[in-house]
């Protein structure tokens, strides 16, 4: 059993705090409902990178782990996963059950196992300090790799090829998205921090 002494209010818990009752039900919902809908907008966006395009979903990702928290963002990754999974076209080219017994399951399955991890860490104030905000969105962009590199290589057959196409290309993709996510955060705790000063 958690300590609740240990827990600490999340970004998005100084932004709009919950409450209990229908009201906390309906904020907790409308949450989930905007961070799946970033995730699906995310995975469509391809953006001109080295040496391959890429998408901004493990940023949102990132984000929503960190700023969420361990319940709400793991609801709010299961949402997007469970959409998809029904079939509807949330992924970066549709939709599906086969999704997650193609090549990229693993990933996928990863942005849920990294925003349990980010969320539970960042329920104890690790979004706050800038060196744990870094260990936590290091292992946040870490795990889907693990899953979806391991997974790939059962799918191929060959761990070596899962690295050079499930990695390597990806890699400072990965990075600049760390770096943006490192960046987000302490502006946005800043950000909100001043605006409750001013009310």
């Amino acid at each position: 059993m958690s300590d609740a002494k240990t827990l600490q209010p999340t970004l998005i818990e100084n932004i709009w705090p919950s409450h209990a009752g229908s009201s906390g039900l309906l904020r907790g919902v409308l949450l989930a409902v905007l961070g799946a809908a970033a995730l699906t907008v995310s995975a469509k966006i391809s953006v001109p990178f080295y040496p391959v395009p890429m998408t901004m979903q493990t940023y949102v990702v990132l984000m929503i782990g960190m700023a969420y928290g361990l319940r709400l963002g793991v609801a709010t990754v299961a949402l997007y996963l469970a959409q998809g999974a029904v079939g509807l076209p949330v992924f970066a080219t549709g939709g599906g059950i086969a999704y997650f017994a193609g090549p990229t399951g693993g990933y996928l399955v990863g942005f849920l196992v990294a925003a349990a991890a980010m969320g539970a860490l960042a329920d104890r104030g690790w979004s706050r300090s800038l060196a744990k905000v870094f260990a936590a969105l290091a292992l946040g962009t870490v795990i889907p790799f693990l899953l979806g590199v391991s997974w790939l290589a059962v799918f191929l057959g060959d761990f070596g090829k899962a690295v050079a196409g499930g990695l390597l290309p990806f890699i400072w993709g990965s990075v600049f998205k760390f770096a943006l996510a490192a960046a987000t955060l302490p502006f946005a705790w800043k950000l909100v921090e001043r605006l409750k000063s001013k009310s």
